[in-house]
């Protein structure tokens, strides 16, 4: 199972926002700190504040605060709201597997209904919160790589 880019820019979205409680980190600094383009994360911000996962401000010190503590953003949840389509085969599209003429006799579609049902159980017994447990090494690796990022690091580096 792969999750797509929404997913994983939602996930990295609220981690930010939940390593930084006592801020408001901006769409752009969280675009900058993963090297990620910025008019991407502004459609996941807005898709995550109708959800109900984030909270904006506006304004001259605006930003992005979670809408819920992290303990009560379950990953689970969170990954079946953010992928569209959870279906493994193109059997799982319909209920009764219509479209392949094996589907009366054929096991693999409960094999992989039950390889989504693990995963999702997975996820489940985690949280946003258990995400950013080692808070102190992410924040400094989201720093480093947001400075090596900005256009004038280099000239700076190089003495320019």
């Amino acid at each position: 199972m792969r999750l797509t880019v929404y997913s994983d820019f939602s996930l990295r979205v609220l981690m930010y926002v939940a390593l930084h409680p006592d801020e408001r980190p901006t769409i752009a600094e969280i675009a900058a700190s993963y090297g990620v383009s910025k008019n991407h994360l502004m459609k996941v911000v807005y898709q995550l504040g109708v959800a109900g996962y984030v909270t904006t401000l506006r304004g001259k010190n605006g930003g992005l605060r979670l809408a819920r503590p992290a303990e009560e953003i379950g990953l689970g949840e969170l990954v079946r709201r953010t992928e569209p389509d959870m279906a493994l085969a193109p059997c799982f599209e319909s209920t009764n597997g219509a479209g392949c003429p094996i589907t009366p006799a054929c096991k693999l579609r409960r094999a992989l209904w039950e390889a989504r049902a693990a995963f999702l159980e997975v996820l489940d017994a985690y949280t946003l919160a258990d995400l950013v447990e080692n808070r102190a090494p992410m924040r400094e690796l989201l720093a480093s790589h947001r400075a090596l990022s900005r256009p004038d690091a280099a000239s700076l580096a190089s003495g320019g």
